[in-house]
């Protein structure tokens, strides 16, 4: 442990942490490079297991704040996807209407407009190869977390089971662990997207892919809405977005599980764009729908004394670009709370996080449900002056 004076909160404590994302692995090294004993159970069966999802950009006052409190600024440096945080906006005829050129290379870490791209996969090795042996214990799958006096008894999917002292739930937005935190249940935002993933763009649907050129795109309509962003591995991941009943899903009558019945809903619903999303529709072999939810923050619990949670798992919320950035912080701030020596017990500690880490949520949900309408259902004002600004760079 550090040499500070005061009292050493997790002195012979045991750590779970529930969950390998981004959050919950930050959360590890911070605590270990403390000296702590901590674990992490993550369901995935192996490091090996592919991850699903596109890109994620960090930023100067968060994400890269914790990379380099973390020592991990070369390492991301090496791995991050130089360019890929160039934007182009198109319309429905995919008209290159705004085109924004990357703001930097790896010597403008420091630049508040730079937002460096790397995949989630390729973030979760850099974290991973600078743990300890054995920290990440995989295919952990909880079923039951159980109270026992002063400790926490785990039990697995697979039959296996643990115990701690102290357990933070990092697990996302179907967090196990929320549940022993708070009842406070997610809320649909009116948005749902239907996600694809493509393999080979480049063979598939070159057309679009050019388009992409390895960065984000957004394409608008009066209100739908397409983003597409590349993958790590070459691949790429869209959303088709828009307004839909909370239950659309179920009485929509769309197998999701065919790919042809997606594309033939899809090409319907964007009847009259350009053709050449159509290409980007007919790709796609695996489609998911997403309802978007979030967590009201105006309900906060009471703080326990040996658990917590941290990323989504605390505060879920709309797509913004904030999500990994956000629970990168919270491991952070979690971190500097539990090892500062600065608190009497280890409920207090907590109770010091928290305040931290739901003033920051409060703010980013409320720019997250402001922005959210007109990122999946643009309105025809968007839609216009979008056009505008197309003709406006032909004349």
């Amino acid at each position: 442990m550090d040499t500070q004076k005061g009292l050493n909160l997790l002195e012979n404590k045991r750590i779970a942490i529930v969950g390998g994302g981004p959050g919950g692995l930050t959360l590890a090294l911070l605590l270990q490079r403390k000296g702590a004993d901590v674990t992490v159970y993550e369901r995935d069966y192996s490091q090996e297991t592919r991850i699903q999802g596109a890109i994620v950009d960090l930023h100067v006052d968060s994400g890269l704040k914790v990379i380099k409190a973390a020592g991990l600024l070369d390492a991301f440096k090496a791995n991050y996807m130089s360019g890929a945080d160039k934007y182009r906006t198109l319309d429905q005829q995919a008209n290159i209407c705004v085109d924004e050129p990357s703001q930097g290379t790896a010597a403008d870490f420091d630049n508040i407009h730079f937002r460096p791209e790397i995949d989630r996969g390729t973030l979760r090795n850099v974290l991973l190869n600078v743990l300890l042996p054995g920290t990440v214990i995989w295919d952990r799958q909880l079923t039951s977390l159980e109270e026992m006096a002063t400790e926490w008894h785990l039990t697995f999917k697979n039959g296996t089971t643990a115990v701690a002292d102290l357990v933070i739930g990092a697990d996302g937005y179907r967090s196990k662990i929320r549940p022993y935190v708070t009842d406070s249940k997610a809320l649909y935002s009116g948005v749902t997207i239907i996600q694809g993933e493509i393999d080979h763009p480049e063979k598939d649907c070159p057309e679009m892919d050019e388009l992409i050129d390895r960065g984000n795109l957004m394409a608008i309509g009066v209100g739908k809405s397409i983003a597409a962003q590349p993958r790590g591995d070459g691949g790429l991941t869209f959303y088709a977005s828009s307004l839909y009943a909370e239950d659309w899903i179920k009485t929509s009558g769309i197998d999701f599980t065919s790919p042809d019945d997606v594309y033939g809903y899809l090409v319907n619903f964007y009847e009259g764009w350009n053709p050449v999303f159509y290409t980007l529709f007919k790709a796609c072999n695996y489609f998911v729908p997403r309802p978007l939810t979030y967590f009201p923050l105006d309900q906060p619990w009471a703080t326990q004394s040996i658990i917590t949670l941290i990323g989504d798992a605390a505060h879920l919320m709309p797509p913004s670009g904030e999500g990994v950035n956000t629970a990168m912080l919270d491991a952070l701030d979690l971190s500097e709370c539990l090892t500062s020596r600065k608190f009497t017990d280890l409920q207090t500690a907590i109770a010091a996080y928290e305040g931290q880490m739901r003033a920051r949520a409060v703010i980013l949900l409320a720019e997250a449900l402001e922005g959210i309408n007109e990122f999946a259902s643009p309105s025809a004002a968007s839609v216009k002056e979008l056009v505008q600004q197309y003709n406006q760079k032909g004349s």
